[in-house]
């Protein structure tokens, strides 16, 4: 088997490891849960404008996997990330109408709102949970 392949996990591992995660996680003080089943709590709120699915945005964020792995951190390259909305993968789409500029939230995104059962290259693996730490900077027109 390749070496990416083992680095990604196997979908039955991830599966299994994304679940146990998220019921550590929802045990944490102050997380709630979406319908869609969307993890997130509040680091710190914001007072500006709230996207909607017609915006772009402006965001700082650390996306790492469940084993802690960091697969993007804007924090630390000190450039921020502009996308549209529809961009987003489903989780952070929701997420992020949730929030007003200024806002920091942390997002755990089950594997369903986020690649799903296919991950995606050699960075995120199949059933995978993405943990998101997110600053949305701006809502930009």
């Amino acid at each position: 088997m390749a070496k990416s392949k083992l680095n990604k996990g196997s979908s039955g591992q991830n599966r299994k490891a994304s679940e146990d995660y998220m019921d550590k996680y929802r045990q944490k003080d102050g997380v709630e849960q979406t319908a869609s089943g969307l993890l997130y709590r509040v680091i710190e709120p914001g007072s500006g404008l709230t996207p909607t699915e017609a915006d772009s945005v402006e965001v700082n964020q650390r996306i790492q996997l469940v084993g802690g792995k960091i697969i993007g951190d804007t924090y630390k390259e000190g450039m921020p990330d502009e996308f549209t909305m529809k961009e987003a993968i489903p989780g952070i789409r929701e997420g992020l109408q949730l929030m007003q500029e200024g806002a920091r939230y942390e997002f755990v995104v089950p594997p369903e709102l986020a690649w799903g059962k296919k991950g995606v290259g050699n960075k995120i693996g199949p059933n995978a949970v993405l943990i998101f730490d997110l600053r949305l900077l701006k809502v930009v027109f």
